[in-house]
């Protein structure tokens, strides 16, 4: 597992060293660069609008903009504030800057820059201390959930804590809830109204208790500068010149916040990619930046296009991938050239079922490896979390390490945190430690001090907790490695050093394992082989993907996984869910004229943006920002916009044909009676009719078939799915009364 810039903490040196001299002035900083990132690094004044496509150096270019900047002396580093969205990106983009000569430029999350604000006003604008931060809110909305008397399991707890940090991000009050979420789409775990009183709950709960929560750091820093229009002059003052990045998914209230900080000022420069928007189940949306122009007339666009991370095979399907792409963002699409050489041409394979994709990608991994291929440059990416299991099981049986990103944080490993103590104790009184007698650098320092925590020379067998371990501590031996060999006389206390800024950033050194990850967590990283698995209907697109925009949020989530990609990139699918089950899976729609044999779904929308600049306009010649419409479902059988709620549930018109099981639809009623009875409820509380013949007229054979029916929402889909599934296959259903 690498970042996007395939490289550690600090960019790398032409050495291969990721710690080199930092350039010898302002003109050294631009060598190096294309035309377009030049163009941003020499870019340092008014409204600054880039967008970056996947592998064509965005963290480069601005990190280089701010450099120049610098060392021109054009810009104070300490009234530059640059913000992204994770404290690993932060912590590189610190490093970087480092590197480049560029000390004291804030490098934050938006959370971070926010807090730290917060915590130096709030004895002057509130008084007293802050409130404690809870890192956690999950067990707050359980208690929340109690004190109303509402049951919830640990799925319903998860997806109602999610409602509350989207309703806070995109400011929506409790009482409001109900409204927004119908307007925005959402599918609540819960009746809203539910939901609503649920979040009032819990801001009651947390003013009790004097806490806070990540949202409220945001909300609270903002309603400061707000209210106080000395304390919001106090920071313009501070920082004059803003840097941020992954702009795409800047949420409304965090660009509220960056409005707050500019002020009437415009020296602002925002990079992102559209085609990158992923995350807008959580609020953000790429609106912000779509529509930067229109609020900035003035404003220096550059189109960094030129990628430098994948082949021009793996480039060439990603722009296909997008070319079929419909609404706003596939409107500013940014066609990739590759800067590398010719590959091999990405590897699409079909099986019989889950196991077989499986095993035939642990086969092929284990080929790669063994012909060289370090087992750290390679990555299996699905789209739910569930999927993992089975290729854990299968890389164990194949005798190939894994490591599982967006599990426990290195850090955090309990003998990552042990190993970090003996460090540390050894370089403060190493000098009296008989294991260091025989050890004259780092390396062999760090060796000692590890062999006495487990770390051996040689690796254990097979795979597991024991190889895991081992491979925690041999990723802190390799950093110690590249750290000598690029600083020489380095100590064991530079060392220590830098492992507490690696923690802080969240910044792991790579582990000898294969990286298993959901396309969400790849996001930002990239591997030489990649292997995209699972790419089959039903589950990318996912089956609540119902609206368009939803769908084309999930094509834009295979894109993401396809330009992680630097070599060799492979494609599979699965005909059904396990041995012996009907063949009823299809690939997905989105390789639809990709793969051989194979033509486009639905049309082309010509080609993408290439490189360049844009220069600004008189601001009298600024457009009023579009609204994003959201488009009705269709009929499955004819194709016709659907807009009554009755057949948007069948997904049919009412007069169209119907396929429906007669026999299957009265079991079901049967059914439903007697579940009803049990838990005491209204017939339609189960099911409602509709629901019932859609089952009926779609026999679903796998809860992923089933839960792609409207009408069956996650909770019914726990509670209800094993009967449903079983009746469709003819069974008798099993003893679940379906009471929460």
């Amino acid at each position: 597992m690498t970042a996007a810039t395939h490289s550690t903490l600090f960019p790398q040196g032409t050495g291969g060293s990721p710690y080199t001299a930092p350039p010898s002035g302002a003109d050294a900083v631009l060598e190096g660069l294309d035309p377009e990132q030049r163009e941003v690094a020499t870019s340092l004044h008014g409204p600054v609008c880039v967008l970056a496509g996947a592998g064509t150096g965005k963290t480069r270019a601005i990190t280089h903009r701010i450099a120049y900047g610098v060392r021109a002396g054009i810009l104070q580093p300490s009234s530059v504030l640059a913000v992204t969205f994770t404290n690993r990106a932060a912590g590189e983009m610190r490093g970087r800057l480092r590197q480049l000569g560029a000390q004291g430029v804030q490098a934050r999350t938006f959370h971070s820059a926010a807090l730290r604000q917060l915590q130096y006003f709030w004895p002057k604008a509130i008084g007293g201390s802050i409130p404690r931060l809870v890192d956690r809110k999950i067990q707050l909305v359980a208690d929340a959930a109690a004190a109303l008397g509402t049951r919830l399991d640990r799925n319903e707890l998860r997806d109602v804590t999610a409602e509350i940090e989207w309703s806070k991000v995109t400011q929506t009050v409790p009482g409001d809830y109900p409204y927004a979420a119908a307007k925005a789409g959402r599918e609540a775990p819960r009746d809203p109204a539910e939901i609503a009183h649920l979040y009032a709950a819990y801001e009651d709960l947390k003013r009790d208790r004097a806490v806070i929560d990540f949202e409220d750091v945001l909300l609270l820093t903002v309603a400061v500068l707000q209210d106080r229009h000395d304390i919001a002059e106090q920071v313009r003052a501070q920082y004059q010149h803003f840097v941020v990045d992954e702009y795409q998914d800047v949420s409304p209230l965090q660009q509220r916040l960056l409005d707050l900080w500019l002020g009437d000022r415009d020296n602002l420069c925002v990079v992102g990619d559209a085609s990158q928007t992923i995350y807008s189940f959580t609020g953000a949306t790429p609106d912000h930046l779509l529509d930067f122009r229109a609020r900035h007339p003035g404003a220096t666009v550059v189109k960094l296009v030129r990628d430098y991370r994948s082949s021009p095979q793996i480039v060439h399907l990603a722009n296909g991938l997008l070319a079929q792409a419909r609404g706003r963002a596939a409107g500013h699409r940014l066609e990739l050239v590759s800067q590398r050489p010719s590959g091999p041409e990405p590897v699409h394979t079909e099986y019989t079922d889950e196991p077989a994709e499986a095993e035939g990608a642990a086969r092929r991994i284990r080929e790669l490896i063994d012909a060289g291929v370090p087992a750290a440059e390679i990555a299996v990416l699905f789209r739910t979390n569930s999927q993992s299991e089975t290729y854990e099981q299968a890389l164990a049986d194949a005798g190939v390490p894994y490591q599982l990103r967006g599990a426990e944080r290195f850090f955090d490993r309990p003998e990552v945190r042990k190993a970090g103590i003996a460090l540390r104790g050894a370089a403060r009184f190493g000098g009296n430690d008989s294991l260091l007698d025989d050890a004259v650098d780092l390396p062999s320092q760090v060796r000692a001090v590890l062999s006495g925590e487990g770390w051996t020379s040689e690796p254990p067998a097979g795979s597991g907790a024991v190889r895991e371990r081992w491979e925690s501590l041999a990723a802190l031996v390799n950093l110690a490695h590249d750290l000598a060999a690029a600083r020489p006389g380095v100590t064991l206390a530079d060392f220590v050093a830098e492992l507490d800024e690696r923690a802080n950033a969240q910044h792991a050194p790579t582990v000898q394992g294969v990286t298993l990850a959901s396309l969400h967590a790849a996001k930002g990283l990239e591997w030489d082989v990649v292997f995209l698995v699972g790419i089959a209907e039903g589950m990318l697109p996912i089956t609540y993907a119902r609206t368009d925009e939803q769908i084309e949020e999930e094509r834009r989530l295979l894109y993401v996984g396809v330009t992680r990609a630097r070599e060799r990139l492979h494609l599979s699918w699965a005909l059904s869910r396990s041995p012996g089950g009907r063949p009823n899976r299809r690939p997905s729609r989105f390789l639809d004229g990709l793969r051989p044999g194979t033509t486009p779904t639905v049309g082309r929308t010509g080609a993408g943006a290439g490189a360049g600049v844009e220069r600004g306009t008189p601001a009298s010649a600024a457009v009023t920002p579009r609204r994003t419409q959201r488009t009705p479902a269709r009929c499955r059988v004819c194709g016709r916009t659907l807009t009554d709620a009755g057949e948007m549930k069948l997904m049919r018109c009412a007069d169209c044909p119907s396929d429906m099981d007669e026999g299957l639809y009265e079991r079901l009623r049967e059914w439903r009676a007697v579940q009803a009875e049990r838990s005491g409820q209204p017939d339609f509380c189960v099911f409602t009719d509709r629901t019932l013949m859609a089952i009926a007229e779609t026999c679903p054979e796998s809860p992923a078939e089933l839960a792609r029916i409207p009408g069956v929402l996650n909770r019914k889909l726990r509670s209800y799915g094993a009967d449903v599934l079983a009746i469709c296959a003819g069974q008798e259903p099993g003893g679940d009364d379906g009471s929460d």
